[in-house]
């Protein structure tokens, strides 16, 4: 079956060859994760395993953004009515899972910002380029919220745990430049060269030996889904701990404002 057989209203899909593109379409909100892309992103690498058309995905975002993390709106819900957190959570372990069981390479095509679960749905990618314009980071603890959507887990297993908590504590961004440096990330191109390099990288995957291919990712990736398996849940305990805390809200308030906020530690 392929995939635009499904519903999906938020993400897009284009095709080259045995090569499949998943665009994240909110270009008017910078691709920001609402509630009905997350519910989207959720089953969205369950229904590319079953795309009868596609040995390689390529993913990215519309516009100028890759993905800038949380809706404000929707994080607001959140906080307003605690058991929408409950629903996410279970729909955050099938996008992490999802990218991860998925035998099918994932290129990401880091077009610009990637934030938060924006980052990490890009670094949970097999191989990621990146246009000179990109920057990506975990920015959670910037609005007072843990972050227990995958950052923890993926930017140590990169970059190591000193480098990580450098990140993820503060919540800084790092330019694609740095990202490539640290091997947060695989290439950065200028941007006219972007979709060169990546689908350049697309179609030598496309023209190989498939299931070596697959193959060989399913055993890479036993490692970090065994990490993964005993970490996501814990993190995501916490994440929901600090959703009713104080500061996420002054976190929150302070970001619509465009304002420094003022955290208390409640």
């Amino acid at each position: 079956m392929r995939i635009e057989d499904k519903t999906y209203t938020t993400i897009k899909f284009s095709r080259q060859g045995r090569i499949l593109t998943a665009s994240i379409n909110r270009p008017e909100a910078m691709n920001a994760v609402n509630g009905e892309l997350h519910e989207e992103l959720s089953r969205l690498f369950y229904d590319l395993a079953d795309d009868s058309d596609s040995d390689v995905l390529v993913l990215t975002g519309e516009g100028k953004a890759f993905c800038a993390g949380g809706d404000l709106v929707w994080l607001q819900g959140a906080i307003d009515d605690p058991a929408v957190f409950l629903n996410t959570a279970g729909e955050a372990k099938r996008i992490l899972f999802g990218q991860l069981d998925l035998e099918k390479p994932i290129i990401c095509r880091l077009n610009g910002a990637a934030a938060g679960l924006g980052a990490s749905i890009a670094l949970f990618c097999d191989m990621i380029i990146a246009s000179s314009n990109a920057s990506i980071g975990d920015p959670h603890v910037s609005v007072g919220f843990v972050a227990g959507d995958g950052g923890a887990i993926i930017w140590p297993q990169l970059v190591g745990y000193a480098r990580a908590k450098e990140y993820l504590l503060t919540g800084k961004m790092a330019k694609a430049v740095e990202a490539e440096r640290i091997g947060l990330i695989n290439k950065v191109v200028p941007p006219e060269q972007l979709d060169e390099a990546v689908y350049g990288l697309a179609q030598e995957l496309a023209e190989g030996a498939t299931k070596a291919i697959r193959w060989t990712k399913v055993v890479t990736n036993i490692p970090l889904k065994t990490i993964a398996h005993s970490l996501f849940d814990m993190g995501l305990a916490y994440e929901n701990l600090s959703n009713l805390t104080a500061d996420h809200q002054e976190g929150l308030n302070a970001f619509r404002e465009r304002r420094k906020p003022v955290f208390t530690g409640k």
